[in-house]
């Protein structure tokens, strides 16, 4: 006779779930900073050059400025 299953219903892990939803680009870089309780991230842009990163803050103050950004063919092609 087979056991039934327990259900497993986990609730959201606020760790893994991103709630931003930024533009997947070629030229940004997202750094993982040390916290203790949370996960933060620093957003650089190397656009254009790639050598001088641009520092646009933690991904709050970054997703509106990466969302609106209207460089050509710098974002991945499912963005586009």
């Amino acid at each position: 006779m087979a056991l039934p299953l327990p259900v497993f219903n986990p609730e959201p892990d606020e760790f893994r779930l991103a709630p931003h939803r930024i533009r997947r680009c070629t030229f940004r870089r997202i750094i993982q900073l040390d916290a203790i309780d949370e996960r933060v991230f620093d957003v650089e842009c190397l656009y254009p050059e790639r050598r001088v990163p641009t520092p646009l803050g933690d991904l709050d103050s970054a997703t509106p400025i990466c969302n609106d950004c209207t460089a050509a063919r710098i974002f991945r092609p499912d963005e586009e």
